[in-house]
């Protein structure tokens, strides 16, 4: 696998690290560390002007890469490459520098705002939740504190849509190939107004639909050993999450949107407030040509 991982240098940037590490070490994967940086004026000004302020972006870029290639060897990265590309714009940067190389999947941390151990979504993650071609990993706030040795369980965010489908072949490939249990979760938002025997029915549908996703014969063949479904039922997303287990070395997969363009990452409302509720690693899938 080759990973792309966009380094800042703040705490995000030093958990994105921690994440690719955690990929490297169970996909046997290469890691390029990634600095965007600005572009020079497009527009000719005063030639001293212009020459002081490229040898500045220069030195910056430079500065910039001795950080990321210090950082990658403090995780263990020692055989990773640090690059640069130019962009205005660190998600789109990022997206380019993944097109134009050899890349399976970009890793992120969370913007600086967020909690400890969840997901704030910052206009990086935004850009790349909105636009990328690879699959986008996200690392937790303070991920890199205490990273597990190597990847133990996928749970996929499952919601019986055709660009999930697609998605969730996907995840049992993934599963199976790297040897670890599944789990299809659906979270399923409670209202007070709601009877109780509506509710039992509704949450029993979708226990169904959730045996019924990996019973296919088209996933027969794939599906990994220890394969287990949950409807979460709570008011909120952040609730329904707290409500199961998550095991050291999770990561949480979802599919994009049937709404986004094919083939690019597009996350819908729910997946996004799961996104941030969830106390681990999430992976977004690009929507499938199939899909």
């Amino acid at each position: 696998m080759n990973i792309v991982t966009g380094f800042v240098p703040d705490s995000g940037g030093h958990d994105a690290l921690a994440l690719a590490g955690v990929f490297a070490r169970t996909l046997d994967g290469h890691v390029r560390v990634a600095v965007v940086r600005p572009a020079a004026w497009e527009t000719p000004g005063p030639g001293k002007a212009d020459a002081e302020w490229r040898a500045y972006l220069q030195s910056r870029e430079s500065a910039a890469l001795s950080m990321a290639e210090k950082a990658a060897r403090e995780a263990g990265l020692d055989e990773a490459e640090a690059v640069s590309t130019v962009h205005r714009s660190a998600g789109l940067g990022l997206n380019r520098l993944s097109a134009q190389e050899t890349c399976d999947l970009i890793v992120i941390g969370s913007a600086p705002h967020g909690p400890a151990g969840r997901i704030a979504v910052g206009s990086t993650a935004d850009q790349l939740l909105h636009s990328s071609h690879t699959p986008v990993c996200l690392a937790p706030q303070g991920y890199a504190a205490d990273p597990p040795a190597a990847l133990d369980r996928i749970t996929f965010g499952y919601d019986k849509s055709p660009a999930c489908e697609d998605a969730l072949l996907l995840a049992i490939r993934a599963a199976g190939t790297l040897q670890l249990p599944l789990r299809l979760i659906t979270v399923l938002p409670t209202a007070p107004q709601v009877p109780d025997d509506v509710l039992e029915q509704v949450r029993a549908r979708h226990e169904h639909a959730l045996r019924a996703a990996v019973r296919s014969p088209r996933r027969t063949a794939a599906l990994p050993r220890g394969v287990t479904t949950e409807v979460l039922t709570a008011p909120d997303a952040s609730e329904a999450l707290a409500r199961t287990d998550w095991t050291p070395g999770e990561l949480l997969v979802c599919g994009s949107s049937s709404a986004g363009p094919l083939r690019r990452v597009f996350v819908g409302d729910m997946s996004l407030k799961v996104l941030r509720a969830a106390p681990c690693p999430v992976v977004v899938l690009p929507r499938a040509a199939t899909g």
